[in-house]
């Protein structure tokens, strides 16, 4: 049976696991309510599990997958894509959905450079691939600027 000496660690060991928690629950990102990154396939990011992220060439890459080897013949290369978005179903008109949506949003949004990182749709940064750096800088406006 190990005794109490052995255990003496584990104030110090709880101590460090609440200052994680703590530092994870209070860092920047965790203070962003809304995140949005908007980017496309030449710009790549680094963003948390929670940000939405629109990929705005996402639309062309999906009509690319549908128009992929195609025959030369009109009539059997409609025919072969509307078995491909038949086939696709409802997974791949949602992927379709999403991303024309996306690329509206983003027009809304008045996004004109990328990547762009949007927090509470009211702050913006533009050309950081790092969602992280991007959500502290804006934190770090917002304590400045009340």
């Amino acid at each position: 049976m190990p005794s109490a000496s052995s255990f003496a660690f584990l104030p110090r060991l709880q101590g460090a696991l609440l200052a994680a928690l703590c530092g994870a629950l209070f860092c920047p990102v965790a203070w962003a309510n809304d995140i949005i990154v908007v980017t496309d396939s030449r710009h790549p990011v680094q963003a948390p599990a929670h940000a939405r992220v629109i990929t705005l060439d996402e639309a062309t890459r999906i009509e690319a997958e549908l128009a992929a080897n195609l025959p030369n013949d009109p009539n059997r290369g409609a025919a072969l894509v509307q078995k491909r978005l038949r086939d696709g179903g409802v997974a791949l008109q949602r992927r379709i959905a999403a991303a024309y949506q996306g690329v509206a949003d983003a027009w809304s949004l008045g996004i004109t450079t990328l990547p762009a990182v949007v927090v509470d749709r009211r702050y913006v940064i533009y050309g950081e691939p790092d969602v992280a750096r991007a959500v502290a800088r804006i934190e770090a406006y917002r304590k400045e600027t009340p």
